[in-house]
């Protein structure tokens, strides 16, 4: 009973592209919704005994601690069903009510070939700009595909080139890649990492996500020396990634050493064939700009093209006009 209803929420869920799936408490029951296309969307309402019963299966796959409803548990799946294969993680926490809830990250498979780019040219454009040395920057909102497109640029340079991955978690498998994943616990944080990392000789870096001041000087230092080093960072643009990294105590000289690209990153909905991937790219003179708010003429060009050939609705482009 509970594997089928697990395999409907997750069919449900892959039929839209849905980059999370939520199971959370309500008086009487719980409700299960879906995030995909910038909304949140309500799927189901089951009971509070099915809401509690789906939950702890999905933590006992994922050898996580059933009896432990309060505090805060990540973990990971390979669930087999109608889906096929998929990739899933989990994070769990109490409320105060000791009412627990479940969020689901669906991992995608990414180079299966339907990443699709409202400006086609843009890929391009990205592994050019990977053929050089320092720091490529990616923002955007959790769920924009920041760690696909960073993936599928990296796999242009492998054949050439020795990558290696610091993520916390891993999400996406790349047998062709050296992939660490970040354990404080264990002392195994993205800085320490990092210097292990370096001992590897890599030519390419991914660093999951620059987070607090120590993982920005790692990354721009590994950026110095000659690396190339892809990584994310919360901004509200691409121009804003310059203060986010000045905020983390990074000097404008050190940017101006390292910095090749910053972007900022959109899935966005389509009137047909699913959800499209667009970047607001900044190079070169651009990013000596004070526009931590500003996106470029490119992106809404971008966005006011595919509203013309009919890809995306108007109420798509003018939403995500400032992103």
């Amino acid at each position: 009973m509970i594997k089928r209803v697990i395999d409907e929420m997750l069919t449900a869920a892959v039929a839209v592209r849905a980059s999370d799936i939520y199971v959370l408490p309500q008086a009487t029951g719980y409700l299960v919704r879906l995030r995909y296309a910038q909304t949140v969307q309500l799927w189901r309402e089951v009971s509070r005994t099915m809401g509690e019963q789906l939950i702890s299966y999905l933590k006992f796959q994922a050898n996580m601690a059933i009896s432990d409803q309060r505090r805060p548990q990540v973990g990971a799946l390979n669930w087999t069903g109608k889906n096929g294969d998929l990739e899933l993680r989990f994070s769990t926490v109490g409320d105060y009510a000791a009412r627990e809830s479940l969020v689901i990250r669906i991992i995608y498979p990414y180079f299966s070939g339907n990443m699709a780019f409202l400006d086609a040219r843009q890929p391009a454009k990205l592994t050019q700009l990977a053929q050089q040395r320092g720091l490529m920057v990616f923002a955007g909102p959790t769920g924009s595909g920041k760690t696909t497109t960073m993936y599928l640029t990296a796999r242009q340079l492998e054949r050439t080139a020795m990558v290696l991955t610091i993520e916390d978690p891993v999400e996406i498998r790349e047998t062709k890649f050296v992939q660490l994943q970040v354990n404080v616990a264990a002392e195994m944080t993205y800085a320490e990492l990092l210097k292990v990392g370096l001992r590897h000789r890599p030519d390419v870096f991914i660093i999951g996500e620059i987070r607090d001041a120590v993982t920005a000087q790692a990354a721009v230092r590994a950026a110095l020396s000659g690396h190339l080093v892809l990584s994310t960072v919360h901004a509200r643009s691409a121009g804003g990634v310059l203060t986010r990294l000045t905020e983390l105590g990074v000097s404008l000289d050190q940017l101006q050493q390292v910095l090749t690209m910053t972007s900022y990153q959109r899935l966005v909905p389509r009137v047909t064939g699913g959800p499209a991937v667009l970047l607001d790219i900044v190079t070169g003179r651009e990013l000596q700009k004070d526009r931590q708010l500003e996106f470029s003429e490119r992106w809404w060009g971008a966005l006011e093209t595919a509203r013309v050939n009919g890809e995306v609705s108007r109420e798509v482009a003018q939403q995500l006009r400032y992103g």
